[in-house]
């Protein structure tokens, strides 16, 4: 072999080891977000189109959270809010629409007490899904059965399913640590 064609040779070597890791930490970062964002991942992907648009938006989000004042609530401001959250609980039997227009209410509440930005709903799920996208979807659907309940569209079963979702995001904003939701309204 000539000294040319070593080059040549090693040079490709480094190209094909370059090209290796860059796919290796891009199937990496693609992991860490799907395990961490869960079923927001494929949501977020699905609706980019491309799993590359849709992981830089994941990573957008993380970065956005990041450049935030988000903070725990006082112990006063858990408790305020605990007792508000019962009297929203309490009201579903005589207004169950009422009682989800009001549960959406304090979830933003929360969230704005918190140092979250309280814009648009979707603005509020995607940052909510950074540190707790156990429970997104939830939101999501909750927030979906009460716009349907503001036209007078949600049946008492579905309000239900919307306070138990919207219970699950309170309860993680509140405490400001991962919980698994509980079974039914209490």
């Amino acid at each position: 072999m000539t000294y040319q064609m070593l080059i040549v040779l090693g040079l490709i070597i480094l190209v094909a080891i370059g090209v290796a890791t860059w796919a290796y930490l891009q199937k990496r970062r693609s992991g860490e977000l799907r395990q961490h964002f869960g079923p927001e991942y494929d949501r977020t992907v699905q609706q980019y189109g491309e799993r590359g648009t849709g992981e830089k938006a994941l990573e957008e989000r993380e970065k956005r959270i990041e450049s935030l004042s988000v903070h725990p609530l006082s112990g006063v401001e858990r408790v305020r809010f605990s007792d508000e959250w019962r009297s929203i609980q309490a009201r579903f039997v005589d207004d169950p629409a009422g009682a989800a227009d009001q549960a959406d209410g304090i979830i933003g509440a929360v969230m704005e007490e918190r140092g979250y930005p309280v814009t648009d709903f979707e603005q509020r799920a995607a940052d909510v899904s950074v540190e707790h996208p156990d429970v997104v979807t939830n939101y999501r659907a909750a927030h979906a059965i009460a716009l349907r309940a503001k036209n007078g569209e949600a049946t008492t079963d579905e309000l239900r399913a919307a306070l138990i979702h919207y219970r699950a995001l309170f309860h993680e904003l509140l405490d400001s640590v991962p919980s698994q939701p509980t079974g039914g309204l209490r």
